[in-house]
């Protein structure tokens, strides 16, 4: 196993590049951008970094020559043989070809587009634009380069011997994490921590310790490259950016409304079975599902993202009972925020109900809290996120107002036809 520790305080950039394969991202991404290339590759987006805790100073933090050198090193990344030949045929949730021909030779002569990086104040402008199936791809990485670069800064001021200790108490914390959640009957949790890791060998550590403490109650990791090396199953379906490209490009009010439910129209033509996931809050669960046709209760379950995550998990049982279907037959996945309290807590609540699945993100990736004096490891928000889809704003609302983005004329335009009223805000942690 590697010494994390030593491997730090004698960091090599060689050895260690942050973004080491196209494949370290997230399986979701890859999943999406097939449909985008079958179905929208005339399609122009652009991607912009969005730091929530403005109170991080990232630019004074990151030198810029190190950020420009991770970014451009991921522009010479190149699909491996191993890892196009992993793609073609391995079983991906029951299936063996999950990815087209067309798709992975496509992903064989990929290139990350070029990318444009400015200093504004104590922040950075980092936007990526072109074909929407390019574009795409720079969001986990863009994340993993910015979350390590701040890690890597603070790790520098620190000695072999402090270094030791901080690894061991961050191991520690980790296991005994584990431990708590071990005995919960019926668990299915996956590792959801690419994007705010605090670094690519700390998310490949972490994966090792679930597998091993957790047993077949880890089902897998969303990292693509980690599920290769580590021969675990890839999680991972669909993410906001469908429903928030959709809905910016539709023509009028009426073509806005029914933009989420086509996301999932297309989603169904192309995948199947355990793919079959709604993510519902795009522009609020509770009308999404009002207005929701009969077939999307047919799907195989619901990825709870923001909000009360017990009230929109019963609004989700409500809405199945009400369409016929047996909540217990169905999977419920909670993917926001969680840390082991929230965890044990929603188990206990729904479980016996529901079938129950949690995505463990930055808290089971980046808990380093408390373990640096004033919190300078502690993780933050930060998101990559589509900001316009062919020169249109594009808007997000979710079931926390804290997470809304877009123009302010267009977020009003949105809970109009979403029929959205006041919501309750919570605070955005990681």
């Amino acid at each position: 196993m590697t010494d994390i520790a030593t491997r730090v305080y004698s960091h090599n950039w060689k050895i260690d590049p942050i973004v080491r394969s196209v494949i370290d991202t997230d399986f979701y991404k890859l999943l999406m951008a097939q449909s985008i290339f079958r179905r929208h590759r005339e399609s122009r987006v652009t991607f912009s970094l969005i730091n929530r805790t403005t109170s991080v100073p990232l630019a004074e933090i990151i030198d810029e020559a190190e950020l420009r050198e991770q970014l451009d090193h991921i522009r010479t990344l190149r699909l491996s043989r191993g890892e196009s030949t992993w793609l073609r045929g391995n079983m991906f949730y029951g299936e063996r070809f999950m990815f087209s021909p067309d798709f992975v030779a496509w992903l064989e002569g990929f290139q990350f587009p070029e990318y444009d990086l400015q200093r504004k104040g104590d922040q950075y402008e980092l936007t990526f634009e072109g074909s929407w199936v390019e574009a795409t791809m720079w969001e986990i990485p863009a994340l993993a380069v910015i979350m390590e670069l701040y890690s890597r800064a603070v790790l520098k001021t620190m000695g072999r011997f402090e270094l030791q200790v901080l690894y061991a108490q961050a191991m520690t914390r980790v296991w005994e994490k584990i431990q708590r959640l071990k005995p919960l009957d019926g668990l299915r949790i996956a590792d959801f921590g690419t994007r705010r890791r605090h670094g690519f060998l700390w998310q490949d550590w972490c994966v090792q310790a679930m597998m091993e403490g957790m047993g077949d109650k880890f089902v897998g990791t969303s990292n693509c490259l980690i599920a290769l090396r580590r021969e675990v199953e890839a999680i991972g379906t669909n993410a906001h950016e469908l429903p928030m490209v959709y809905a910016a490009t539709a023509e009028d009010d009426t073509a806005l409304a029914a933009a989420p439910y086509r996301v999932f129209e297309d989603w169904q033509k192309d995948y199947a079975g355990n793919l079959l996931i709604i993510l519902p809050d795009t522009y609020g669960t509770e009308g999404f599902l009002e207005r929701a046709p009969d077939w999307l209760a047919k799907w195989t379950g619901i990825r709870v993202d923001s909000g009360d995550p017990i009230a929109h998990g019963e609004r989700a049982i409500d809405w199945w009972r009400g369409h016929g279907q047996d909540p217990r037959e169905k999977l419920m996945i909670f993917s926001d925020g969680l840390d082991v309290d929230k965890i044990e807590e929603l188990h206990a609540h729904f479980h016996g109900r529901v079938g129950l699945a949690f995505g463990w993100g930055t808290l089971l990736t980046n808990d380093f809290r408390g373990l640096v004096p004033q919190g300078r490891l502690d993780p933050f928000s930060l998101v990559c996120k589509v900001v316009a889809a062919n020169d249109e704003p594009t808007v997000k609302l979710s079931d926390n107002p804290k997470k809304a983005m877009g123009p302010a004329a267009e977020i009003e335009r949105y809970k109009r036809v979403f029929g959205v009223g006041e919501q309750e805000e919570a605070e955005v942690v990681v």
